[in-house]
């Protein structure tokens, strides 16, 4: 039987994949990596606590979510589109992408919802464009406390495995928005070695 071209090409995919695939389904969520996202939601809660952040949370709140926008349009959006260029773009967008850079692998991405799960800043354009009915969103709006994952993921936007964390952006006690990075695994398992 001959293998045409797209099936050698498809082969060869799963191939490449087959050790991403064994890498996030081996890696264990140890003491010591919980011990280190705890460390990272304290890092991310300061982050939340900047007066930037919180005003950038505020200012998206009495506007609301871009009006017809939802996760299945977000994903036509392109990176240079000017909604994206202004989420980047923004103080509380440039905030994350120095924070985020400064982390040096730390973290690798950031993102900032308003109080309904709708974007109000990012470092890179995220997959989707409301959280609202996530765990990552919800947990830290109702209950005004960090979340964290507990097994791996693959982020689609990132190419690579991580687990996330996220916190509340608080305002006079309450909650008014949340804050989101990812932990590359890559990290997490050097974190672990030592």
């Amino acid at each position: 039987m001959k293998f045409r071209y797209v099936d050698r090409c498809i082969a060869l995919a799963v191939v490449a994949f087959l050790p991403v695939v064994a890498l996030a389904s081996s890696f264990e969520v140890t003491p010591t990596v919980l011990a280190e996202l705890e460390k990272q939601s304290k890092v991310l809660a300061a982050w939340a606590a900047d007066p930037i952040i919180v005003a950038a949370v505020k200012e998206q709140n009495a506007k609301g979510p871009i009006a017809g926008m939802d996760n299945a349009k977000w994903k036509a959006v392109r990176r240079s589109d000017p909604i994206v260029r202004g989420l980047t773009g923004s103080a509380a967008g440039q905030f994350l992408k120095k924070k985020v850079e400064a982390s040096n692998g730390t973290l690798d991405k950031a993102f900032l919802n308003g109080a309904q799960g709708e974007k109000v800043a990012f470092a890179e354009k995220t997959i989707s464009y409301i959280h609202r009915g996530q765990e990552k969103f919800d947990v830290p709006m109702r209950t005004g406390k960090a979340w964290q994952m507990t097994r791996p993921w693959f982020d689609e936007s990132l190419q690579g495995y991580a687990l996330q964390v996220a916190v509340p952006v608080m305002d006079g006690g309450k909650a008014i928005g949340v804050l989101v990075a990812s932990v590359p695994v890559t990290y997490l398992e050097r974190v672990a070695k030592k």
